[in-house]
C-alpha cells in the first residue's frame, strides 16, 4: 500500500511535482509512514535534466532549482505537518559543488570540493539557521568549513550511532 501513491490527493501529489523526484520524494514519505526506518531518494534525471551541468547551466536554473525547490519544500512542510520531522533526519546533499566560475561561455561548470551545498531538517537539527559560510565567490568556506566527514558525523549522531569506541 505505500507504494500506491495514487492513494494520495491529485492536490498534494501536484504540491510534490509531477516528475520522478516529486512523486518517488512522496513514496518514500509514505515508506516511512509504513514503518521503513531509512528512505534513500535520489534524482535521477527527471523529465531529461541532470545536475552535470559542464556544458552549461541553463537546465540548472530552468528545471532543476525550481523542482528541487518544489519537491523538497513539500516534503519538509507535508512531514511536519504530520509530526514526522522531530524523528527523521532529511538530508539532501549532493555528492559535489561546482566551480564559483564558468568554465564555458554557456555557465558550464565543473566539479569543486571545496564548497558543496547541503540541507537538513528534523531529527533533532536545529532548523532555520545556515551554518557556515562562503567567501564572496562561493569558492572556499570562510567561516565554520564541514567537511564530508563532520557531514557524516552528523547524520550518524542523528541516528543514534556514537563514533566514539565505548567498549562494546
Amino acid at each position: 500500500a505505500a507504494f500506491d501513491i495514487r492513494q494520495e490527493t491529485d492536490q498534494l501529489r501536484d504540491r510534490y511535482g509531477r516528475h520522478l523526484f516529486g512523486q518517488s520524494a512522496l513514496m518514500g514519505r509514505r515508506m516511512l509512514e509504513a514503518g521503513a526506518r531509512f528512505v534513500t531518494v535520489l534524482w535521477d534525471c527527471p523529465d531529461g535534466y541532470s545536475w552535470d551541468s559542464h556544458q552549461h547551466s541553463n537546465d540548472v536554473a530552468k528545471h532543476l532549482l525550481p523542482g528541487l525547490d518544489q519537491t523538497l519544500s513539500a516534503l519538509l512542510e507535508d512531514m511536519s505537518a504530520r509530526g514526522m520531522l522531530d524523528e527523521t533526519l532529511v538530508v539532501c546533499v549532493g555528492e559535489m559543488g561546482r566551480t564559483p566560475k564558468p568554465d564555458t561561455a554557456q555557465w558550464g561548470r565543473g566539479h569543486w570540493r571545496h564548497c558543496f551545498p547541503a540541507v537538513l531538517a528534523g531529527g533533532g537539527i536545529q532548523g532555520g539557521i545556515t551554518y557556515g559560510t562562503s567567501d564572496k565567490q562561493a569558492a572556499y568556506p570562510a567561516d565554520k568549513p564541514v567537511t564530508p566527514e563532520d557531514l557524516s558525523a552528523t547524520i550518524f549522531h542523528a541516528l543514534g550511532i556514537s563514533l566514539v569506541d565505548d567498549g562494546r
